[in-house]
């Protein structure tokens, strides 16, 4: 039965966290109450709510018996087809246990007697409200709230942190009965394994769970494991996808409006997908024809150039943006995300029309740091789908990412003769031997590079 569950999990559309976890999920619980996963499995309230306090007793965050009580509900109308009613106010009640740990409250169970009793208690104290650490759910397990503090104080991006968090909760996971401080070489090497092997992952997913843990034990666990220094997986060297100029053009073509603008961006400018999402009005300098791309990928400035068919439109989306922030600050609001502590050091600058982001979200939303109510970029969603959309009406044969922009970026410029290191400060690689692997242009038809097999014909001429 548990293989059936599994491949109806796998048809059902669901995100790649809950067709990974459901059988996971399902295999446990069936552990938990002592029956086989290969029979149908038999879901009963009081066992679910058993199974369901047995992790929280062991830490494991709301989002989490969430997940647990969505797969066994799942399983009930799937497999066992008979839907479970009275599991319908606990999935709600997780639900709003969940959205209170993203907001920063602090859950702390009432009673053992009902699982769905739980209440909060406030946030982390006001000192570390509106600084570096942020709000931290102590709801979490001990050792994930030192993981987060121990990142934001050093200023790990949010996309780092919720990552790196992530794969040590699969780690820890993982374990299973064993302590993380008994776990040893052994365990990391199969977990590693597990993901290569099970898991089937790439090798640039098993690298950053790699980097999970060894921040784990070397960073927060204060503990050196000697293999962690060269165990990584080899990643294959791949020639990036690249847009022909009449790709481009044709891409373009079924783009409008402010995604029209944005590609040209990214394209024009040579930009990864969220550094144009978190370009500030600020960086933006008409008058040089400048981008300044601020905390770009390993914590780096750089300049690149703002191409002249974008500027017009850049200028009429800057207006637009300055309309919404005047509305924002006339009902109390106008505020964005200011990196590390300058809300601190300038309390003025967030609600001021240049830390603005050029390409503003169309809603407010809260920071899910420090559940202050603000305007934070476009979601990177948003363009996603609109060039995939582009690229199915254009009929363009190959896969297409917005990062396929900024490949097709430094092409074209080497294309047009343009020094490698030139293209290198542009794309803002540390070493040239990144933007070398560009130099796959050098093979086109009418450049200097000629395959010795095209001149075999000029000797052979010689030779008669």
């Amino acid at each position: 039965m548990l293989e059936k569950f599994r491949i109806v999990v796998a048809g059902k559309g669901l995100g790649k966290s809950d067709r990974d976890w459901f059988p996971k999920i399902i295999a446990n619980f069936a552990k938990f109450t002592r029956q086989s996963p290969h029979l149908p499995i038999q879901c009963n309230l009081p066992a679910i709510l058993d199974f369901l306090r047995s992790m929280r007793d062991s830490q494991r965050p709301a989002w989490q018996r969430l997940q647990a009580a969505r797969a066994i509900s799942s399983y009930c109308d799937w497999i066992l087809e008979v839907p479970l009613l009275d599991l319908i106010p606990v999935i709600e009640k997780l639900k709003d246990l969940k959205d209170r740990d993203f907001r920063g409250g602090v859950t702390v169970a009432k009673s053992s007697e009902n699982v769905d009793q739980e209440e909060t208690f406030g946030d982390i104290p006001e000192g570390h409200r509106h600084g570096e650490i942020g709000l931290i759910s102590r709801s979490e397990a001990p050792i994930i709230q030192e993981v987060r503090k121990l990142m934001r104080i050093r200023h790990y991006s949010r996309r780092t942190e919720l990552a790196y968090v992530g794969w040590i909760e699969r780690f820890l996971a993982f374990l299973g009965t064993v302590p993380l401080e008994q776990s040893s070489e052994i365990e990391i090497r199969e977990f590693l394994s597990d993901l290569a092997i099970v898991g089937n992952v790439a090798a640039s997913t098993q690298n950053q769970a790699f980097s999970a843990l060894l921040f784990l034990f070397r960073e927060v666990l204060k503990r050196e494991i000697e293999f962690l220094d060269s165990e990584r997986a080899k990643r294959p060297e791949r020639v990036p996808v690249v847009l022909t100029f009449e790709e481009v053009g044709s891409l373009f073509q079924h783009l409008g409006g402010r995604e029209l603008l944005f590609a040209r961006l990214l394209y024009g400018a040579g930009l990864r997908h969220y550094e144009g999402l978190r370009l500030r009005i600020k960086d933006v300098d008409f008058s040089a024809r400048q981008l300044l791309i601020r905390d770009g990928k390993g914590a780096k400035d750089r300049v690149t150039v703002l191409p002249e068919i974008v500027v017009e439109d850049l200028r009429r989306q800057i207006e637009s943006t300055r309309l919404q922030h005047d509305q924002d600050l006339a009902g109390g609001g106008g505020r964005v995300w200011l990196p590390y502590a300058l809300a601190r050091k300038y309390p003025s600058a967030e609600s001021e029309f240049a830390w603005q982001y050029v390409f503003p979200a169309t809603r407010l939303s809260l920071d899910p740091v420090t559940g202050i109510e603000r305007r934070h970029h476009q979601n990177e969603a948003v363009f996603s789908k609109a060039i995939l959309s582009a690229v199915r009406k254009s009929g363009i044969p190959k896969k297409v990412t917005p990062h396929t922009l900024r490949h097709s970026f430094a092409t074209h410029l080497l294309q047009q003769g343009a020094d490698i290191r030139t293209v290198q400060e542009l794309l803002g690689h540390s070493d040239v031997s990144t933007t070398m692997i560009y130099t796959h242009v050098l093979n086109r038809p009418g450049l200097s590079v000629i395959s010795p097999a095209d001149r075999i014909r000029e000797f052979e001429g010689r030779i008669r």
